[in-house]
């Protein structure tokens, strides 16, 4: 499980929101804004938000 999950489950929002952060931005700088990767992660880091 990744780390920015952990955080998430355990209610660690801001210190999940920045590693979610973190890999939205690789993945839209490495793979593409389309990728499944990137938009997984843009979901990953919007659950932060609710």
């Amino acid at each position: 499980m990744p780390l920015a999950r952990v955080y998430y489950e355990e209610g660690r929002w801001e210190e999940a929101e920045k590693l979610f952060m973190q890999v939205m931005e690789t993945g839209e700088t490495k793979l593409s804004d389309d990728h499944p990767d990137t938009l997984t992660s843009m979901a990953d880091l919007a659950s932060t938000y609710l």
